[in-house]
């Protein structure tokens, strides 16, 4: 209850002091997927992790040199963050946008392959729900987590209550993540669209976010493009291309 109130609080000064309006875009905080003793999905060899932070460097590298926008990253190494920690160093380093890049995997299926680009939400399938409660249940790693989360990470009442924090950013997410999704369509990748789901690590940010799943290390088609540096590199310049446009639109 406590962490809902102070996030509240956060919200509600943020529209009273016109920060939620304010257009120029100076640093974006972009968060790699899982680490350390977290290893998230793999196939083989293949880490998520390791991909994950790979393509996610290679996008901050991108933005800085074309965009000229300060990029602070959650993790530059192989080490494990804690969720709440990773959106903690975005509303410290009063973050424009926060980013966050996965690498998916279907355990019943290696035919799905494709991207998709996440903002908070309720649930509007199953499978999101699952795809939610696999990555919250990264908490439960965390030495102290009873006292860092009031609640469930497992809870249907959890994940409604995380996508009522981020009401306030949606429309600015779904904007940018449709613009992401657009550019891996362009690039020649398969997209599965732009979806919603209750995602801890974008609950206590304090401007619009998103969750892009790169792609399926289950399918043979994705893995190529993921573990190769050709393949991460395409992934990177169409996340950057996405955010340019975002930027252009929202500085005029």
């Amino acid at each position: 209850m406590l962490k809902f109130l102070k996030v509240l609080f956060i919200l509600t000064f943020a529209f009273g002091s016109g920060y939620a309006q304010k257009s120029k875009i100076k640093t974006i905080v972009i968060d790699a997927g899982h680490g350390g003793k977290d290893p998230g999905t793999s196939f083989g060899k293949l880490k998520e992790k390791n991909i994950a932070l790979s393509i996610t460097l290679k996008v901050g590298k991108l933005i800085e040199e074309e965009l000229g926008i300060k990029v602070v990253y959650t993790r530059k190494k192989d080490v494990f963050i804690p969720l709440h920690e990773r959106g903690e160093i975005a509303n410290r380093n009063k973050a424009d946008l926060f980013i966050c890049i996965h690498v998916n995997a279907n355990p019943y299926s290696s035919k799905i392959y494709g991207s998709e680009t996440y903002t908070m939400g309720l649930h509007k399938t199953e499978e999101n729900l699952e795809l939610a409660k696999r990555e919250n249940a990264v908490i439960l790693m965390e030495d102290n987590y009873k006292k860092n989360y009031d609640f469930d990470p497992d809870s249907p009442l959890a994940h409604i209550k995380m996508a009522n924090y981020q009401n306030a950013f949606m429309k600015q997410s779904l904007n940018l993540a449709s613009k992401v999704e657009k550019q891996f369509q362009k690039s020649g990748r398969k997209s599965r669209g732009v979806k919603q789901a209750g995602f801890q690590v974008l609950w206590e940010t304090t401007m619009p976010g998103i969750y892009i799943e790169t792609g399926y290390l289950t399918n043979s088609v994705d893995r190529e493009i993921l573990s190769t540096e050709a393949g991460q590199q395409k992934i990177a310049e169409a996340i950057v291309k996405a955010i340019r446009i975002y930027k252009e639109e929202a500085e005029k």
